[in-house]
């Protein structure tokens, strides 16, 4: 025999007038941001809040801002790059082989 409790699928604080009793709701706008892709989030904010002007997209991501015809465009990524293509980047070959020579020198000359 299966027991049943009189509060199964009610909420707490939910009363027979449902939400009206939980008083007035704050005063919200509703903004709608548009990404790269042409993707729409709508959010609703506090009528007193500092409403931003650039927002992740609940969908792809990419920054979505409020003009539906100037969406923002994501920052180029920096591809990853190796502790050797920095060392590249800061030194020629021929210094490089001079470090090298200085190098071999020192270890050959320890043992």
């Amino acid at each position: 025999m299966a027991r049943s409790s009189g509060v199964r699928g009610s909420r707490v604080g939910s009363g027979p007038m449902g939400e009206s009793e939980r008083g007035n709701v704050a005063a919200r706008v509703a903004v709608t941001y548009w990404c790269e892709v042409g993707h729409v989030t709508q959010l609703r904010f506090a009528d007193t809040a500092e409403v931003p002007e650039v927002w992740e997209c609940s969908i792809c991501g990419l920054p979505a801002g409020r003009d539906q015809d100037n969406p923002p465009v994501q920052a180029p990524i920096a591809p990853y790059k190796t502790h050797l293509q920095y060392v590249r980047e800061r030194r020629s070959e021929a210094e490089a082989e001079i470090l090298l020579a200085e190098a071999l020198a020192r270890l050959r000359s320890t043992a």
